[in-house]
């Protein structure tokens, strides 16, 4: 009878390893009125931008393949203490294209040799737009203040005054100040969608020689026109009132 039979095996564990729970842990809970700071929805709204450009490509193109987008935003502010919303960004494309090859004479009356290759390029855009209705109020900054002061002095004056009399005013020499600062909180934005209809056509497209098939031809300008909608949530961290009652005996029953 083989020995293999009466191997015993073994579990060896190097990264990874079984292992399970014996009892819940139940947080701590504060009960009451809390205040906590959280980030609160300010708005949500959609904005369109209407960007009109060209593209030139480093080499001639039969033909554009694929385009694919991604919106890119790099600023999004909210000019508090006004309702202005400043946004810019990008469109970022990738377009797949067929090249003609540099050889020419290898395209036929039926036929045209190409290369797949890509170009990827940002579009910028920026635009600027007015919060009509906010979800819940932004919190205003408070203004930074410098206030001087002076210490009255008494100086005896030089020849050509009478002996009683003395210089009263403030002493040059010194600068006192008291200044305050607010350290606010600034309003952030999240990009929750975006929608790009776009348009591209060539605007210098030259036929192919003579021997190629009818109607093929290469350029290496389009005119693009888009038209992106995007949806954004504007966000501020704010002091918040909440209200707790949960208990141990209601945590018991919901984790049961």
């Amino acid at each position: 009878m083989s020995d293999k039979k009466h191997k015993k095996h073994t579990h060896k564990c190097d990264d990874h390893c079984e292992c399970e729970s014996t009892h819940n842990e139940h947080p701590h809970i504060s009960i009451g009125k809390i205040v906590t700071k959280v980030p609160v929805v300010l708005a949500e709204l959609t904005l369109q931008v209407n960007v009109d450009t060209t593209i030139t490509f480093p080499e001639a193109v039969l033909e554009i393949k694929d385009i694919k987008k991604r919106l890119k935003i790099t600023q999004c502010r909210l000019l508090l203490p006004t309702n202005k919303l400043f946004v810019k960004g990008f469109v970022r494309k990738n377009i797949q294209y067929a090249s003609p090859c540099k050889d020419i004479s290898e395209s036929t009356s039926t036929s045209v040799a190409s290369d797949l290759h890509s170009l990827t390029v940002d579009i910028p855009f920026q635009c600027v737009t007015e919060i009509k209705k906010f979800l819940s109020k932004p919190v205003m900054p408070e203004m930074n203040n410098r206030q001087e002061f002076d210490f009255f002095v008494s100086k005896p004056l030089p020849s050509g005054f009478p002996e009683k009399d003395e210089l009263l005013t403030s002493d040059l020499s010194q600068f006192h100040q008291a200044s305050k600062q607010f350290y606010n909180e600034l309003p952030f934005c999240e990009l929750i969608s975006s929608k790009i209809i776009e348009w591209d056509e060539a605007i210098d497209r030259q036929p192919l020689p003579t021997s190629s098939p009818l109607d093929e031809g290469f350029f290496t300008t389009i005119e693009e026109k888009m038209v992106v909608d995007f949806t954004l949530k504007v966000l501020q961290n704010q002091q918040v009132r909440i209200s707790s009652t949960t208990n141990d005996h209601d945590w018991d029953s919901d984790c049961n």
